[in-house]
């Protein structure tokens, strides 16, 4: 089956079709004005998973730059249709993503899940990634 996905950067015209996947590949239903402004910032960046012509997949991050660093990608989310998990498309979805970066002038790409999510680090190992071993918290500011 990976040889008919084909996986690609999203773009606007990617609009309805995101919306129709919605929350079965997002954490969420998609939001029109909030896709369109991702998807128009040049910072951010969207890869798909496509299987006849429908979004079965995607992978989002942007890249951003600091006084003190080289520019790195954070990978944000990753999702893949819950019957089509466990094949391999969140990792091309992730090493796509991060080529992408390292065209972009990244020199590496990060990504924090929860240490539960077994099928999430199974699929950034698979795409080339290594655990530090550390052991980070992650704190949420609520605006």
């Amino acid at each position: 089956m990976l040889e008919e996905i084909v996986i690609r950067k999203a773009n606007i015209a990617d609009l309805s079709a995101l919306e129709e996947v919605g929350d079965r590949v997002f954490d969420h239903p998609i939001k029109q004005n909030r896709a369109i402004e991702f998807l128009n910032d040049s910072r951010h960046h969207l890869f798909v998973a496509i299987h006849q012509d429908k979004i079965i997949g995607m992978a989002s991050g942007f890249h951003h730059v600091h006084p003190d660093k080289d520019p790195a990608l954070f990978i944000d989310e990753v999702g893949v249709l819950e019957k089509l998990q466990g094949r391999g498309i969140g990792s091309e979805l992730v090493r796509s993503l991060s080529e992408y970066g390292k065209k972009l002038g990244c020199t590496a790409a990060w990504v924090i899940t929860e240490s539960t999510n077994t099928a999430a680090i199974k699929a950034y190992k698979k795409a080339g990634g290594v655990e530090d071993g550390g052991s980070f918290r992650m704190i949420e500011l609520k605006m």
